[in-house]
């Protein structure tokens, strides 16, 4: 598997071959009976995975991390994951990412490349990206489905460590997702956001003060059946929203906090996932 990745740092452009990223990651998973295997893992650079024995009752998984321990302008990391026909895996990340201040006009760029086959189950459950003051980083996910597979994707930021008093005032955050199923587009977002960051989110209408944010999707045959227990694990939390569509759930989470956004991303995944655990690396 070589993925074909585009360079939609701050434009939509034509989709072009890259050479490898600074962290280059690819990693497929298929069926062996009744079982979810590694079928293909490739790691270069600074972007590695590790593959912990499953809790009772969790799907197969795999934790990704980057060695380097952060990004800054100019950094790339480009993330492939197959699932194959049947397959059922989360995908989670050691930690958290960490977007440190940009040097140069260059943002960070996290690609990520999904496919999901015919039956198969995924989920993408990165941890929170943290984005420190005068950071740059362009974030963009690309998912093909087959009609009848299953996707469960979750992104987070986080603007600033608040218990350590830190603050946003400059920045460049772009966050863009596609997800195209049977080839065709079902999902199209991007989310971008400059300037002085901090006083942006104090708007009421975009962010009401708050410094973490999340966007959640699922999709597959049972979504429209899935949203009304989904907002019941909401309804205590202040700011969120959530809509069904299209065979597709889309919820947005704002919280004033990491720790806050946390809380409110484990109350949502609970009812889309069935009741199986987090992956531990959520739980340290």
């Amino acid at each position: 598997m070589k993925p074909r990745f585009a360079d939609t740092s701050w434009s939509e452009t034509a989709e072009v071959p890259l050479p490898r990223a600074e962290g280059c990651l690819e990693i497929t998973f298929r069926r062996r009976g009744a079982l979810t295997v590694l079928g293909h893992l490739y790691q270069q650079g600074c972007a590695k995975a590790r593959f912990p024995k499953p809790e009772a009752g969790a799907l197969t998984t795999a934790v990704t991390l980057n060695t380097s321990g952060g990004l800054t302008g100019g950094d790339r990391l480009a993330t492939a994951v197959g699932w194959g026909e049947g397959a059922a895996a989360t995908v989670a990340s050691q930690a958290a990412e960490r977007a440190y201040r940009a040097i140069g006009p260059l943002p960070a760029r996290l690609e990520t490349r999904l496919t999901v086959a015919a039956g198969a189950r995924a989920e993408w459950l990165p941890q929170e990206t943290i984005f420190f003051d005068d950071a740059a980083l362009s974030r963009d996910l690309q998912v093909e489905m087959a009609g009848d597979a299953r996707f469960l994707g979750l992104e987070q930021v986080v603007f600033g460590r608040t218990a350590r008093g830190e603050v946003v005032r400059k920045g460049r955050f772009r966050d863009a997702w596609r997800i195209r199923r049977d080839g065709r587009l079902i999902y199209a977002d991007v989310f971008a956001l400059g300037g002085d960051i901090e006083a942006r989110l104090g708007h009421a209408a975009t962010g009401q003060g708050a410094r973490a944010s999340a966007s959640l999707v699922y999709a597959g045959p049972d979504a429209e059946a899935r949203l009304a227990e989904l907002r019941n694990a909401l309804d205590h939390f202040a700011l969120w929203g959530a809509s069904a569509y299209d065979g597709m759930i889309v919820a947005r989470l704002l919280a004033p906090t990491g720790a806050a956004l946390r809380r409110m991303v484990l109350a949502a995944l609970a009812p889309l996932r069935d009741g199986r655990p987090v992956p531990r690396v959520w739980q340290i």
